[in-house]
């Protein structure tokens, strides 16, 4: 009842929102809520060029209309400490094979670092020239407000078309104000929020689940622009390009968002061993949230993690940090306001959450890492496609549901009983995957159990899955020392940053 009270607060002055400029989804060519496709856009669908629509990206310009929103988004640069996920756990790199992430995977850090981590991280590559691999030109789609600036300039078929290093001069202000903000409008002048969400895409899918953004009310507006970046997505290739499509077409939980998948026989790549056609959640926060119990009271992710603060002035403001854990670093100003529970019994009750996902996580990785030695064992004695289909079924279904719960930000704290849910659900369909594949090799005449590599390191991990790591590092030591800086200077030169984003910072 308190966080539904605290939701009716945040819509109670919903009516009195201005509306103006979110009505500029007009600009963007979206379809009427009514009229939203309950499908991926045509080619012929996607959003032209539009040079009315201005997009001003680089953050540092809004530092003296609104110093408090500035200093605290510039906090962000604090947040350096990341984990090196596959090697802390190199479960992943055999989970991942034949996929980038294999080969590099970080816990998130502060939004400053956006352009940055995407740049230093092995999954990109050391691309030599505009239209060199392996990468994406969607790979950007979340990383600043460039992006937006892009598809205003270039249309969304000119933006996601091409290689990932094509926009490499380009893409070069980290996650920040006009990600959010129509900061040309008069209402923003004005020191009102001015929320926008300027990338087509996201538009058209909150359009799908009936959030249309231009006639949503506060609650729902402070959760769409999370939505700009916290979501499911995947690459559509149908129009000729990597269009960044949400897959919630039959809902946005992980059971519908596969059943899309499935129809549309859509797979994000086939694993190097066990061939199984593969689905790589990419950051399902808003889908998580939208599940919990915060979710479904109108507590939104602003709320929590960008909460209320008050300066030495006795000025309230929204705070741009963007809090990591709420809990521990920002207890009064959020958790508080709802609960009566001391922070060390909300820390204590997250932690638990945080360890009961976590240990039911590892026993699904295990098995599905088994699943995926057995399917090559299965392969390598003369097993048939026909055979192997629905085995391979399984394990795609099992680490999906895997990967939705591992991939979704802080899940044990958004949803623990739904992460649960999941990973429970997975682990039934890992052992469907190992019981068909048992049958199979005892078909082959395979003694069982099967001899599995040791990779109990990353590095054994990484050898066993055919990855030379060492040349992956190497490679990219060379891009960021010749590629990145000359990007910097262009960017420079063109004016659209006033200093380029860190190359090495602290890890």
């Amino acid at each position: 009842m308190i966080g539904l009270g605290f939701a009716m607060v945040n819509s109670a002055s919903a009516e009195d929102y201005p509306k103006t400029t979110h009505e500029k989804a007009q600009q963007l060519q979206q379809p009427l809520p009514e009229t939203a496709a309950k499908r991926a856009p045509t080619q012929a669908e996607l959003t032209k060029a539009n040079p009315d629509l201005k997009i001003d990206a680089v953050n540092e310009k809004f530092a003296k209309d609104f110093p408090r929103q500035y200093e605290t988004w510039a906090k962000t640069a604090d947040q350096t400490e990341f984990h090196r996920e596959v090697e802390d756990d190199p479960r992943m790199i055999v989970m991942w094979g034949g996929y980038a992430f294999a080969k590099e995977f970080n816990s998130p850090r502060g939004h400053f670092y956006a352009v940055t981590d995407v740049r230093n991280i092995l999954r990109t590559g050391a691309p030599k020239n505009a239209n060199d691999g392996p990468q994406a030109m969607a790979c950007w789609t979340c990383k600043g407000p460039d992006v937006p600036r892009l598809i205003a300039e270039w249309g969304e078929e000119g933006y996601f078309s091409g290689k990932w290093a094509k926009a490499g001069s380009e893409v070069v202000n980290s996650i920040g104000c006009a990600d959010c903000h129509d900061t040309q409008s008069q209402e923003f002048k004005d020191g009102k929020p001015a929320l926008r969400v300027a990338r087509p895409h996201v538009l058209r899918a909150l359009d799908t689940v009936g959030k249309t953004f231009a006639t949503s009310d506060r609650t729902d507006q402070r959760a769409g622009v999370c939505a700009n970046c916290h979501v499911e997505y995947y690459f559509d290739k149908s129009t000729g390009v990597n269009n960044v499509v949400f897959p919630w077409y039959k809902g946005r939980d992980v059971d519908s968002i596969e059943k899309y998948y499935d129809e549309i026989e859509f797979k994000d790549w086939e694993h190097s061993i066990s061939k199984a056609p593969m689905l790589k959640a990419q950051h399902p926060d808003f889908e998580a949230w939208s599940m919990g119990t915060h979710g479904k009271n109108g507590v939104t992710c602003i709320d929590c993690h960008m909460a209320k603060k008050q300066d030495k002035d006795g000025k309230v403001f929204t705070d741009h940090q963007v809090v990591g854990n709420p809990v521990v670093d920002n207890f009064q100003n959020t958790c508080a306001r709802c609960h009566d529970q001391s922070q060390e019994t909300l820390v204590k009750t997250v932690a638990q959450h945080k360890a009961d996902v976590r240990e039911v996580m590892i026993k699904l990785e295990d098995q599905i890492v088994k699943a995926h030695f057995e399917a090559k064992a299965a392969w390598d004695a003369g097993a048939t496609k026909e055979e192997m289909k629905d085995a391979l079924q399984a394990i795609r279904h099992a680490q999906w549901r895997w990967d939705f719960a591992a991939a979704s930000h802080g899940m044990h704290m958004h949803a623990p009983d739904v992460a649960l849910k999941i990973i429970a659900s997975g682990l039934d369909r890992a052992a469907d995957a190992r019981a068909k594949l048992a049958v199979i090799l005892a078909k082959h005449g395979v003694q069982q159990p099967i001899n599995y590599p040791d990779i109990s390191t990353a590095e054994k991990a990484w050898k066993v899955m055919g990855i030379d790591i060492e040349k992956e590092r190497k490679d990219k030591e060379e891009f960021i020392k010749t590629v990145i800086p000359e990007w910097n200077k262009e960017a420079i030169e063109k004016g659209l940053i006033l200093t380029p984003p860190p190359t090495t910072p602290e890890k």
